[in-house]
C-alpha cells in the first residue's frame, strides 16, 4: 500500500488503515500528512494532537500506540525511520534503499503518468479559458486566462481526467451593430484588410463609434443593425461571419506560438437560440422575478447579495452575460455531461460567478439535475514599472502577440551575446523556447490571486525562479549524458544506495513531485508546481557542484547517473505540464 507513486497519499492511507485497529482512536482520525522540515524527516503526521483534544486522549500516548502498531505489522519499518517528536507528531525518514527503489521503479514519464493517475477516478472536466472578444487584438490582459487555463488543462489530463478545453470567444455583443453599421456606411472591404486585419477592424470599429458621436440619431440604427443580425439577417449575417472568421485566424496565431490548443470553440453566439430555454425554465420553477421591468433572480439568504439581483433578461427584452452562462451551463452538462467546470477568469468577475454559481445550484435542484463541481479560477493584474495595469507608453493595452514577439527578440539578443558562436537557426530555436517560455514562467510562478510586476530582466534571467535558470538546469544535464556517451538512463545498473548529503537531498526532493501536482490540482494554482521544479533544480545544482558524476568508482557512478537521469525526466515532465518546451543545449 506504501510503495506508490504518491508516497504521501500512501502512508495516509497505512496510518489511516492502522489507527482503525487500535481501540483507542475514533473512527474520525485523519492523520494530516505533511511535508516536514529536513531535519525532522520527510513527512510528518501531525493529525494526532487535534484527534485527542476532540476525544479527550493523550496525544503522546495515542502516537505512541500507532508507532508501536506500525513497527508489529512492519509495514513501514524496512521503509522508513520512525519517530514520536513533541506531544505527538510523528515524523517518517525514508530509508536510502528505499529511496534507491522508488527511483528505480519511477524512471520515466510514462511512470510518472501512470503513478499520477493511480487510486484517481477519471471525470469529465470542462476547463473554460482565453475567451477573448472578436474583432479585437488580443491583449496582454488575455495571456493569465489563456495560460493559466492550458497548463491546469493539461495537469488534470495528465491525471487521467477527460478533459474538454472550451473557449467561450465574445462572437455577439454590440460591437457588432456598430462595425456592420461602419462596413455599410463606408464600403470598407473585409476582403481587403491588409496584413494586420485585427488592427484594421479595431480602426472601423473606431470610425463606427466617431460616426455615432458626430450624428448620435445613427445608435439606433447601430442597434438596429444588432437586432437584425441575432434574427439572422443573411447581409448581416454574412459580415458577422467574416469578422469573426478573421478573427479566429489572428487568434490562432497567438494560440500555436504559445503552444495552446481547444477541444471546442463555442462563442456566445452559439447560445443565442437556447437562451428562451433558460428563461421558461427559470419563470416555471419559480427562480426568476420580474424587478424593475427586468427578470432577476435574487438569493437573499446570501448577505452580501440580499439586495443585489442577477439580472437574466434585462428591461429591453435582451440577454446577457448571466443569460448565456445560463445556457452554456446547461449545455455542458446535457451535451458534455460535465462532472466538474473550471472557468478561468480575471478576479473582476468573482461576484458574477458566485451568482452565477448559486443561481445554477438552485435551478438544478428545482430541475431535479445534478450539478456539476463549479469553479471559479480567478487571477489578479499584470503590472507595469508604474504599479498600474500594463499599458504602452501610448496609454493603450499592449498587444499580446507584440509582447511574445518582443520576447523571441530579447532572448535572441540575449542568446548571441552569450554564445556568439551558434548557427542562426539553432539560436532562433533556443530563443523562441526560451522566450516563450520566459513569459509563461513568468506568470504561472507566480501565486495566481496576486498582481504581479511585469520586468523583461528578471524574466530572462539565467539566475533566480525563472524559465531559462530551469531550461539550463535541464540542458546542463543533457550536456553530462553527452560527455558520459550515455543516454538518460543508461549506466544506472550498478547504483548503491545513496551516501552524500548532497545525493540524499536530491534523491528526497525527487520523491516530492507527487505532493507538488496533488497541492498544484487540489488548489488548482500552478505556482507550486513551479516552485518544486526551482527547488528541485537548485538542489541538482548543488549536487552537481559538490559531487562529480563521472568518476572511476562503478557504483557512484552508476548512482549519480541515476539522479541526473530522475532529475531530467522530473523537470522535463514539469515543463511539459506548464507548456513549456525543453532545450538538450543552450
Amino acid at each position: 500500500m506504501l510503495f506508490r507513486f504518491d508516497l504521501m497519499a500512501g502512508l495516509t492511507d497505512v496510518l489511516r488503515a492502522e489507527a482503525a485497529q487500535i481501540e483507542q482512536f475514533e473512527e474520525d482520525f485523519e492523520p494530516e500528512v505533511r511535508l516536514a522540515e529536513a531535519r525532522f524527516g520527510d513527512f510528518q503526521a501531525n493529525g494526532i494532537l487535534p484527534h485527542a483534544k476532540k476525544h479527550g486522549r493523550n496525544p503522546r500516548e495515542l502516537a505512541t500506540l500507532l508507532l508501536q502498531r506500525l513497527r508489529e505489522d512492519q509495514i513501514c519499518e524496512d521503509a522508513m525511520h520512525m519517530e514520536i517528536a513533541g506531544p505527538g507528531f510523528l515524523n517518517f525518514r525514508f530509508r536510502p534503499e528505499f529511496t534507491l527503489e522508488y527511483l528505480r521503479k519511477f524512471r520515466s514519464q510514462d511512470d510518472l503518468r501512470e503513478g499520477t493517475r493511480e487510486g484517481t477516478t477519471g471525470r469529465k472536466i470542462v476547463v473554460d479559458f482565453s475567451s477573448p472578444n472578436t474583432a479585437k487584438q488580443m491583449h496582454v490582459g488575455h495571456i493569465r486566462s489563456t495560460i493559466i487555463g492550458d497548463v491546469l488543462a493539461r495537469m488534470l489530463a495528465f491525471q487521467g481526467h477527460q478533459v474538454i478545453r472550451d473557449n467561450h470567444v465574445g462572437d455577439w455583443g454590440t460591437q457588432f451593430g456598430i462595425l456592420i453599421l461602419a462596413v455599410k456606411r463606408s464600403g470598407f472591404s473585409l476582403d481587403a484588410l491588409g496584413e494586420a486585419p485585427l488592427e484594421a477592424l479595431e480602426n472601423l470599429y473606431r470610425e463606427g463609434n466617431r460616426m455615432i458621436e458626430e450624428d448620435p440619431a445613427l445608435r439606433k440604427e447601430a442597434q438596429a443593425e444588432l437586432v437584425s443580425l441575432q434574427k439572422g439577417n443573411p447581409e448581416s449575417r454574412e459580415v458577422w461571419e467574416k469578422i469573426n472568421a478573421i478573427s479566429m485566424d489572428a487568434f490562432e496565431k497567438v494560440y500555436e506560438m504559445l503552444g495552446v490548443r481547444f477541444d471546442e470553440t463555442l462563442g456566445e453566439s452559439f447560445y443565442a437560440d437556447k437562451v428562451d430555454e433558460v428563461y421558461d425554465s427559470l419563470d416555471r420553477l419559480g427562480i426568476s422575478e420580474e424587478s424593475e421591468g427586468a427578470w432577476v433572480v435574487f438569493h437573499r439568504q446570501h448577505q452580501r447579495f440580499a439586495e443585489q439581483p442577477f439580472i437574466v433578461r434585462k428591461s429591453d427584452g435582451a440577454s446577457n452575460y448571466a443569460t448565456t452562462d445560463l445556457a452554456t451551463l446547461w449545455h455542458r452538462i446535457q451535451v458534455f455531461e460535465a462532472e466538474e467546470i473550471i472557468y478561468v477568469t480575471d478576479g473582476r468577475q468573482r461576484d458574477h460567478f458566485e451568482q452565477l454559481f448559486l443561481t445554477g445550484e438552485k435551478w438544478l435542484a428545482a430541475e431535479k439535475r445534478p450539478l456539476p463541481s463549479l469553479r471559479h479560477v480567478w487571477f489578479g493584474t499584470i503590472l507595469g514599472e508604474d504599479g498600474k495595469a500594463i499599458k504602452t507608453r501610448s496609454g493603450d493595452p499592449v498587444k499580446l502577440l507584440d509582447l511574445l514577439e518582443e520576447a523571441i527578440r530579447r532572448a535572441l539578443a540575449v542568446v548571441k551575446e552569450k554564445n556568439p558562436e551558434l548557427p542562426v537557426e539553432e539560436a532562433r530555436h533556443i530563443a523562441r523556447i526560451t522566450g516563450l517560455g520566459a513569459v509563461r514562467y513568468a506568470d504561472l510562478s507566480q501565486n495566481r490571486t496576486s498582481d504581479y510586476l511585469f520586468d523583461w530582466d528578471k524574466l530572462l534571467a539565467l539566475e533566480g525562479n525563472t524559465a531559462p535558470y530551469l531550461l539550463y538546469a535541464v540542458a546542463r544535464i543533457h550536456s553530462i549524458f553527452r560527455k558520459t556517451e550515455l543516454e538518460p538512463g543508461s549506466g544506472e545498473e550498478a547504483a548503491t544506495s545513496f551516501e552524500t548529503d548532497t545525493e540524499k537531498a536530491l534523491a528526497r526532493r525527487l520523491l516530492f513531485l507527487a505532493p507538488a501536482l496533488d497541492q498544484t490540482l487540489r488548489e488548482l494554482r500552478p505556482h507550486y508546481l513551479c516552485s518544486y521544479l526551482f527547488e528541485l533544480a537548485g538542489d541538482f545544482a548543488t549536487f552537481y557542484n559538490q559531487d562529480k558524476v563521472a568518476v572511476d568508482d562503478a557504483a557512484t557512478r552508476s548512482r549519480r547517473l541515476l539522479l541526473c537521469a530522475r532529475t531530467l525526466t522530473t523537470m522535463e515532465t514539469g515543463l511539459a505540464l506548464l507548456g513549456i518546451s525543453s532545450l538538450t543545449k543552450m
